[in-house]
């Protein structure tokens, strides 16, 4: 796949500069307390006992989020996200899931692989009293490595040494090519290498699955492709108690309640395939709209859950009370 012209230009800032000057920004910016949400929030979704445990932050700079905003636009919205004009914090919010015999984690964060104010979920696991060991699935929404680079630890075992692993096909097929090199820009080829490191690590252990596969019962995948070529989300049934008929935990197919709620025309600079991604994000939240759906963002302020509502053209997001 080719990435579109806005993610070739968003790709094209040095990693190395980005991660750098990322962890630099963090490591002075003083987030309120909980920055790093050790007191995990907890819910319950029909027969879902659901936990939201932080991995931390990441700091992503204006020209990533706001690609499509005019320069006017973009302090007031940084300022919004708890940033300054030049970049903004994003939280990472991992589901932990009960139900029936299984312990279902969604993404396992960064590890060691990303910025240093993220990687926090063993430690908060701890913290919340969630061994590890116990953790039956994990489910990746996709191989980025803010979402996968947690699968080994930095002795080589895994993080989650009992679970089973899920994975979209087309993930798979996408960052395992033996022909990446070629076939996908330069820009992504550390991440597919990253991508690599992770699946290759659980492949006697992965399945893979496609749209429509459930993952346990009542939890359905969706197809929401764009961020990257097999991102998915997954659906879960069953209701909150505040009429909400089903929770959809969004992965990256969403990566800002603010920036795409009430901009839903706007592209995201991390998109793989930038059309389809503004497409399938498009349609996810309308939907949500529409059918009173619960949600839960990965990137969102802790702890990420909210719902969708109309706004003319646009949509706002209102956050679970």
């Amino acid at each position: 796949m080719t990435a579109s012209r806005t993610s070739s230009d968003a790709f094209r800032i040095d990693r190395r500069e980005f991660l750098a000057g990322s962890s630099a920004l963090a490591a002075s910016l003083l987030l309120p307390k909980g920055g790093y949400a050790a007191n995990v929030h907890r819910f319950q979704h029909g027969n879902f006992d659901i936990s939201v445990v932080s991995d931390g932050f990441l700091m992503l700079p204006v020209e990533i989020v706001l690609p499509d905003a005019e320069p006017a636009e973009r302090p007031d919205i940084m300022r919004r996200l708890g940033g300054t004009p030049e970049r903004a914090p994003f939280h990472t919010n991992i589901p932990v899931i009960r139900t029936g015999s299984d312990l279902i984690v969604v993404d396992d964060g960064s590890g060691i692989h990303f910025q240093e104010s993220a990687g926090k979920l063993s430690a908060n696991l701890v913290a919340a009293g969630i061994d590890p060991d116990q953790v039956t699935k994990v489910v990746l929404t996709h191989a980025h490595p803010d979402h996968s680079g947690g699968t080994v630890k930095t002795d080589g075992k895994l993080t989650f040494a009992n679970a089973q692993y899920f994975v979209s096909e087309r993930e798979w097929q996408f960052w395992t090519d033996p022909n990446f090199e070629k076939v996908i820009p330069q820009a992504l080829h550390g991440f597919a290498k990253g991508a690599q490191r992770d699946l290759f690590a659980v492949q006697d252990r992965l399945t893979l699955v496609g749209p429509g596969d459930e993952i346990v019962s009542g939890m359905q995948v969706l197809d929401t492709r764009g961020h990257t070529p097999g991102h998915i989300s997954l659906q879960i049934a069953g209701g909150d108690g505040a009429g909400h008929e089903g929770l959809v935990i969004t992965g990256d197919a969403v990566t800002s309640n603010v920036v795409f709620f009430e901009h839903p025309d706007w592209h995201f600079g991390f998109d793989t395939d930038a059309e389809l991604a503004l497409k399938n994000r498009k349609a996810l939240i309308d939907r949500a709209a529409s059918e009173r759906l619960a949600l839960l963002g990965y990137h969102w302020a802790y702890p990420g859950i909210g719902r969708a509502e109309r706004n003319g053209a646009a949509y706002r997001f209102v956050a679970a009370a």
